[in-house]
């Protein structure tokens, strides 16, 4: 049997599978490994899988593009704390690609949320021989979860896919906070300092404290001091950024600032989450920021 009819027998079995844990109200799934793959710096895709200056135009609004599309498993399932979910991506042909250039030390960066923004996840699945990725999510709150697969093929260029996940069981749907400058979580604060424009590139810089001393040490995260996603908030249009510099490059340092240029493809709400590590801990940061009109 090929690699497609044993994702297809695969699919099947997971159909039943899930059918059953909708009926008992959760799932149980392994533990997270993580295949060596993302780069750093100067080489960031952003918006649709490119660069976030060179092309404003969000990525991640439909499961296909440029050829490539992202098939999930199953596209309902039921909540729990560590559900195990698979998927594929599929090249113009049709068949599962299973060779990827690394992007910041991985092969592939899943990004999920709930459509309210809440439940935000940035996780690295495994990949099998037969092009099947695999991994367990935190879906402990019922809705529709957004899914966006961050890769680059090898021999192309980077691709950002998006689609939904339906996730039974209690739907508690959340307030999108109001913009603020600065943010607190487990114990650091982090300031939003810079303001975003439609259709510009905008330099904003996000600085790291803790018990009101400047955090001076951040540890490198897949090959930066930071990661920033942005999504849209009116349709969860996605872009992913990475900071100026590179850890070790004697310029660049390692906090309190973490500096960004973002372009907001149009006026709007916009939520972010900074991913950064500090005493070997990877931690968070929410804002809500918003892009003004745009100018005449």
């Amino acid at each position: 049997m090929n690699a497609t009819g044993k994702f297809a027998g695969f699919t099947v079995g997971l159909v039943v599978i899930f059918g059953a844990a909708l009926a008992l109200g959760s799932v149980a799934g392994p533990d997270v490994a993580e295949p060596a793959a993302h780069t750093a710096g100067d080489d960031a895709h952003g918006a649709a899988g490119h660069d976030a200056v060179a092309d404003s135009t969000p990525g991640g609004l439909s499961p296909t593009a440029d050829g490539y599309t992202l098939e999930l498993a199953s596209d309902q399932v039921a909540a729990g704390a560590a559900v195990p979910v698979q998927f594929r991506i599929t090249n113009p042909s049709g068949v599962s690609v299973t060779d990827y250039t690394p992007e910041h030390e991985k092969l592939l960066h899943l990004i999920v949320v709930r459509r309210d923004l809440a439940g935000f996840q940035h996780v690295h699945p495994t990949l099998d021989a037969t092009g099947t990725w695999s991994v367990p999510l935190d879906l402990g709150g019922g809705g529709d979860y957004r899914v966006f697969a961050d890769f680059t093929p090898a021999g192309g260029e980077g691709v950002t896919l998006g689609t939904d996940l339906r996730v039974a069981g209690t739907y508690d749907p959340q307030e999108l906070p109001a913009p603020a400058p600065t943010t607190i979580v487990d114990g650091y604060t982090v300031t939003l300092d810079g303001t975003l424009r439609p259709g510009e590139t905008s330099n904003v810089t996000l600085s790291v404290s803790r018990d009101g001393l400047p955090v001076t040490d951040l540890q490198p995260y897949l090959g930066a001091y930071g990661h920033l996603v942005a999504l849209r908030t009116a349709d969860l249009g996605y872009l992913h950024v990475h900071p100026d510099g590179h850890p070790g490059d004697g310029v660049t340092a390692a906090g309190p600032g973490i500096d960004f240029a973002v372009t907001a493809p149009s006026a709007g709400d916009y939520r972010l989450f900074l991913d950064f590590q500090h005493a070997g801990v990877v931690h968070t940061a929410e804002f809500t920021a918003t892009a003004g009109p745009e100018e005449k």
